[in-house]
């Protein structure tokens, strides 16, 4: 990431002094993204710089700058930038001491460490964190490289990270799990297949989430947001077809050894039942017939085996199975979301 951040910030106008990059992989683009940039040791870098940009892994960021610290190295006046999206600026504190301007900026943007990746910064969301004299300079850092600031505050800095993780990591374990199970019913391309209708889902539940106002800090109505776009067996309340699909993966798990996919669907399903419930896309009825299938413990082929409630096991299916003849009371009245290469990527 650091390459590509800072071959975007030499193309926006700033002068790029130096580079550290030790792994073989990381030299080879640092030579490719950054030509003519020499390449040398953090301190040195450090001592260069304007403008610090750290892209290194989290576990590592904090011990790096406390370690410079402990040199010397950081000067008043310089702008230090780290990339993690885990952190604010609080993890700056050792490089404040010595009057450095902290900020915060991580992309929401997966990286290949090729020039490709210059394309994918136009437009891409950057959280920006930082004392609130200084967000602007966070900001326009953002636009220069073509991106989209938007403030996450320091406290927030954990949740935003976890929201990006579970979105797009836990994306592709899901694409993993469908394309195993198609390739075990005969599909040769289960990539093939599945592009198209994960494609249209996507789209479709990324629109729904798209403020209704020009200006989102005006919106105050989300709607359903997202799962206004669900659609399938869980939306119908089909609980045959749910009950079925266990039946269908609990047999490929045990000829294949992926148990995880009976799980991940157990659980998304849950999940997507008490969604639709709170989001009055479902009757409780219909609700209760879904969870009732996904119940753990439940034989193949009949209903719910015995259980206190209605497939209730994990955070939101409780509350939204505690809601159901509350939501269906409600209708009768109205009637009706570092690089792995090593830790020293760049800096």
């Amino acid at each position: 990431m650091g390459a590509v951040l800072g071959s975007a910030l030499r193309s926006a106008g700033h002068p790029v002094v130096a580079v550290s990059a030790i792994s073989r992989e990381s030299r080879d683009r640092a030579e490719a993204m950054l030509p003519g940039v020499p390449v040398l040791d953090v301190p040195e870098v450090v001592r260069r710089a304007e403008l610090v940009l750290l892209a290194v892994p989290d576990d590592v960021l904090g011990g790096l700058v406390q370690g410079l610290a402990d040199v010397g190295a950081w000067q008043g006046g310089q702008i230090v930038v780290h990339t993690s999206g885990r952190y604010g600026v609080d993890v700056l504190a050792p490089a404040r001491a010595a009057g450095v301007i902290p900020l915060a900026l991580h992309p929401a943007m997966t990286f290949t460490g090729t020039s490709l990746d210059l394309s994918r910064l136009e437009g891409c969301s950057f959280a920006v964190t930082g004392p609130a004299p200084v967000l602007p300079i966070g900001q326009a850092l953002v636009v220069e490289v073509g991106g989209e600031p938007v403030v996450v505050d320091e406290e927030a800095r954990g949740l935003y990270h976890a929201a990006l993780a579970h979105g797009a990591n836990h994306l592709v374990v899901l694409v993993a799990q469908a394309a195993q199970a198609l390739a075990a019913a005969g599909v040769v391309d289960p990539g093939r297949m599945l592009a198209p209708l994960l494609e249209a889902a996507l789209d479709g539940a990324l629109r729904a989430e798209q403020p209704s106002s020009p200006d989102a800090s005006e919106q105050t109505d989300r709607g359903a947001g997202a799962i206004g776009a669900l659609t399938g067996p869980v939306r119908r309340g089909d609980s045959g077809t749910v009950r079925e699909h266990l039946e269908a993966l609990t047999a490929f798990a045990g000829a294949s050894g992926a148990a995880d996919v009976v799980e991940g669907y157990r659980a998304l399903a849950r999940s997507a039942a008490g969604r639709a419930l709170a989001a009055g896309l479902v009757s409780s009825a219909a609700a209760t017939g879904v969870l009732d299938a996904l119940a753990p413990g439940t034989a193949p082929g009949t209903g719910a085996a015995g259980h206190d409630g209605p497939g209730r096991e994990g955070p939101g299916t409780d509350d939204a199975a505690g809601r159901l003849h509350q939501k269906e009371e409600q209708r009768d009245d109205a009637d009706a979301p570092y690089d792995p290469d090593g830790q020293e990527d760049d800096a």
